[in-house]
């Protein structure tokens, strides 16, 4: 059903990186099935096809192009943006979605694992930005927007050794997002920049995080009530729907249940 707010964004372009499962699977049928066209992007691309055939078959007015994109490659998201610039246009929403954990503590964790999490927790999503921001502007776009999915984890840190460093890189998208919001407004454009904080989401995320753990990670998810992907899209959906002259800066979401 078509969302009051959403009709300006019909038949525009949204980017949503790591579209392939959870939230940012989520995310892309939302807006789908606002009318929109989702470039949805990861590493791989199977479960988007999938998800491209199912927005389809449901009759969903928009339509989800699945792009295959390893975003701790800087060269893989500047042939991205160069490829949706050529075949549909621009970027008019860009959905920082993409991120990951390893189980690297800062007393032992390894320099591998480190860079992994900062070149896509923070880099990729600094470089989306940019490039996203750029074809808004060539294109005078000036009522464009750009969300970062974040954490709860980017405003507090968890007792949890093996994710300060995860938590560290979601302290720097807290802040760059607030930086993007400042120099939106230097450069005096409308383009508006919102952070969504999620806290525990039933996605993947814990069995990538204990990959050789499994029972540890199907236990994530039994020890507290969990949020859905869908929650989030839905966010994701109020953000957009909001009026050109509202500034949603940043959405932190809990469960009910979850008073910590």
């Amino acid at each position: 059903m078509a969302r009051a707010g959403m009709e300006r964004w019909r038949d525009r372009l949204a980017l949503v990186t790591g579209a392939s499962g959870g939230i940012g699977a989520a995310v892309a049928r939302a807006l789908v099935q606002q009318g929109l066209k989702v470039v949805g992007c990861a590493r791989t691309v199977g479960n988007i096809e999938e998800l491209a055939a199912e927005c389809k078959s449901a009759g969903y007015p928009g339509t989800l192009i699945p792009y295959r994109c390893d975003l701790s490659n800087e060269e893989d998201i500047l042939s991205m943006f160069s490829a949706v610039r050529s075949q549909h246009n621009g970027v008019d929403i860009c959905i920082n979605n993409a991120g990951m954990a390893r189980p690297d503590t800062l007393l032992s964790g390894s320099t591998s694992g480190w860079k992994d999490m900062f070149n896509v927790n923070v880099l990729a999503l600094s470089i989306c930005t940019r490039e996203a921001y750029q074809s808004m502007k060539e294109r005078n776009v000036d009522d464009g927007h750009i969300i970062n999915i974040n954490s709860m984890c980017g405003h507090r840190v968890p007792p949890q050794s093996m994710i300060h460093f995860y938590s560290a890189t979601k302290y720097a998208v807290t802040a760059l997002t607030e930086g993007l919001r400042q120099e939106l407004l230097e450069a005096q454009t409308h383009i508006r920049a919102t952070c969504i904080s999620p806290g525990l989401v039933e996605t993947r995320f814990a069995f990538k995080l204990h990959d050789k753990d499994p029972e540890r990670a199907a236990a994530t998810y039994e020890d507290i009530k969990c949020l859905k992907p869908e929650d989030v899209a839905e966010a994701v959906i109020y953000v957009l729907s909001t009026p050109p002259h509202v500034q949603v800066g940043d959405i932190q979401m809990r469960p009910t249940e979850q008073v910590t």
